[in-house]
């Protein structure tokens, strides 16, 4: 069965990186969520994508420079197209973990630290991974792939993805290479073909942000390993439709 996870939680319909979109998520059916994770000012692991606080919220300035408590003042869902009379808030890490401790899903977190490094990040992630006991349910990526071969010696026993957003030859070799145990590619970017053989030396494959329907019957067609979306609940609804 190809696992359905919710890109920045049910991004498509509710504000991303929010608990709000990962509650969707999870009401939506899907067997995980994805996030993005950066450092604030006080060291606090804070679920937001960009380096600035800018295009999501009514804050302006880069994530670095807020601590967590600044960050939490600041709407979370202010640019956003679904409307919410409620503001949502940037959560911490420990706090989307505290909630995973009352369900079972999966959870893929992207270390955002491609292009600012954030010193310690690796290892404030992986000790609070340890911290919940979400070894066997947490999946780190990084289109920094450095950063994830540093997670692979500190923590062997945590799944890691490199992220790639352009064609690879034989990308499961480079996953072996890297000693991951999948790859995370933009989906345009991979081949039904190249899917079967990485799945086939044992390498998960997660395309990401599969959005179109034809798209997803492709992939749940050929039972990719998972894929990430911004409609769960759209996915849901057609991986009903494969045995």
């Amino acid at each position: 069965m190809t696992y359905i996870l919710a890109h920045r939680g049910s991004a498509g319909t509710h504000p991303e990186n929010t608990m709000e979109a990962f509650i969707a998520a999870e009401k939506a059916g899907a067997d995980g969520i994805e996030l993005d994770v950066q450092l604030a000012a006080d060291g606090e692991i804070v679920v937001i994508h960009d380096l600035t606080v800018d295009r999501t919220t009514n804050g302006s300035g880069y994530v670095k420079d807020f601590t967590f408590e600044q960050l939490r003042k600041l709407k979370a869902n202010f640019h956003s197209t679904h409307f919410f009379k409620k503001a949502a808030r940037i959560p911490s890490l420990r706090e989307v973990f505290e909630w995973l401790e009352g369900n079972g899903l999966i959870c893929n977190v992207e270390l955002k630290n491609n292009v600012k490094a954030y010193k310690g990040l690796e290892e404030k992630v992986i000790s609070l991974i340890r911290e919940f006991c979400l070894e066997g349910r947490v999946i780190i990526s990084s289109f920094n792939h450095n950063s994830l071969v540093h997670c692979i010696q500190l923590a062997p026993d945590i799944q890691t993805a490199p992220l790639y957003k352009e064609v690879l030859f034989r990308p499961w070799d480079y996953a072996r290479t890297l000693q991951a145990s999948g790859i995370h590619p933009n989906f345009k970017c991979i081949s039904p073909e190249d899917i079967e053989a990485a799945m086939d030396c044992g390498i998960a494959v997660r395309p990401y942000t599969v959005n179109k329907e034809k798209d997803m019957r492709k992939l749940f067609a050929i039972n990719c390993s998972a894929i990430i979306t911004d409609y769960p609940k759209k996915a849901y609804r057609i991986r009903n439709q494969y045995p």
